[in-house]
């Protein structure tokens, strides 16, 4: 059980005895080989699978199966990096790198409005329920430019990206020059270090209604589209795959029963999540560290935007774009089992 201290001793503590994975001299580096390198770029502060995808992230790189490089925040707003903060330091994570994206969409619809909930306080009215690493605004980088920092520190197509909202911060990174962590262009600088990218996003067969998270912020997704590079591979969840996954908010709340000094917990105690949310997010997450045995896939093929935001899929043996495919029901189940499982973990 996690205990509640004062703010001040919680964060002693954490840079004492809580370091990341890659500070940790308990955790040697070679128990990492072969894994995959995430960075996780989420437009945290809106719908709550966010949450879990990043709670999932947490656990896997725990249990050796990934290694978690950092979180890009892609909504404005320095609350929605102190939640994101809050995370990483309350799931014993606090030297994660955060970046927070600046310039981007400007008041993109909010479905949840949780972010408050990182301010949230104990009785006496002071002290923070939840501390953060971080605690001074303006200190977290633009997201663009962390993707340029951990990207020229890793072997050449070792990265996996899971994006689970705007691609904001990825089309500045693509646009980005040359800068003292890289002599490459943002192009150039994802063709060598990205091994793949998972989105959750993308509307794909005979529907005719626009991608949400692209048409929020139309010319960024476009300049994404535009410039990704055509020979890394990208993989779409497209709405349909997570839709069948529900994890109801009295789940959740009992799924967390040991405490309730529980972030997620937090927000499904004090928010109306009873909104339709699914669990869309997390099935980029369990395909980038599990890989593509639990997922049924379309045939590769290559892809476009419209102005509309529509996504526009053209079969090509050699293209590099699949996407996940809808499972049934049994699938459905398993997948919630996974997300519950790690939800449990105290």
């Amino acid at each position: 059980m996690r205990w509640v201290l004062s703010a001040t001793l919680i964060c002693g503590f954490l840079m004492l005895t809580s370091c990341s994975k890659e500070d940790d001299p308990a955790t040697p580096d070679n128990v990492y080989t072969g894994v995959p390198l995430v960075i996780f770029d989420t437009d945290i502060g809106s719908s709550t699978d966010d949450l879990f995808a990043l709670e999932m992230l947490y656990h896997y790189d725990e249990q050796h199966l990934c290694r978690l490089l950092g979180v890009v925040v892609d909504r404005e707003g320095e609350a929605n990096a102190d939640f994101a903060d809050v995370m990483n330091t309350y799931f014993g994570h606090p030297n994660v790198p955060i970046g927070l994206v600046r310039d981007g969409i400007k008041n993109p619809r909010v479905w949840i409005d949780y972010a408050h909930v990182a301010y949230m306080t104990e009785e006496d009215g002071t002290t923070l329920m939840f501390p953060r690493t971080v605690n001074q605004p303006g200190m977290r980088p633009d997201g663009y430019q962390l993707y340029r920092r951990l990207l020229s520190q890793q072997p050449d197509h070792s990265v996996s990206i899971v994006t689970t909202g705007f691609v904001t911060s990825l089309a500045q990174l693509l646009q980005s020059e040359a800068d003292e962590y890289s002599a490459l262009s943002g192009v150039e600088l994802v063709r060598q270090k990205v091994k793949c990218i998972y989105l959750q996003g993308g509307v794909f067969g005979d529907a005719e209604e626009p991608d949400f998270n692209f048409a929020q912020g139309i010319t960024f997704a476009q300049t994404f589209f535009e410039l990704w590079p055509k020979e890394v591979d990208m993989v779409f969840s497209p709405m349909e795959v997570g839709q069948a996954v529900e994890y109801t908010p009295e789940q959740v709340i009992a799924d967390v029963s040991w405490t309730d000094r529980h972030p997620i917990k937090q927000v499904y105690m004090t928010c109306d999540c009873n909104t339709g949310q699914r669990m869309w997010d997390p099935m980029c997450v369990i395909q980038a560290v599990e890989g593509d045995a639990l997922f049924s896939l379309s045939e590769r093929g290559t892809i476009s935007i419209t102005p509309q935001a529509h996504t526009i899929f053209t079969p090509s043996a050699t293209g590099n774009v699949r996407y996940q495919l809808p499972g049934n029901a049994q699938w459905a189940t398993m997948m919630l089992e996974k997300i519950r499982t790690m939800n449990k973990m105290e």
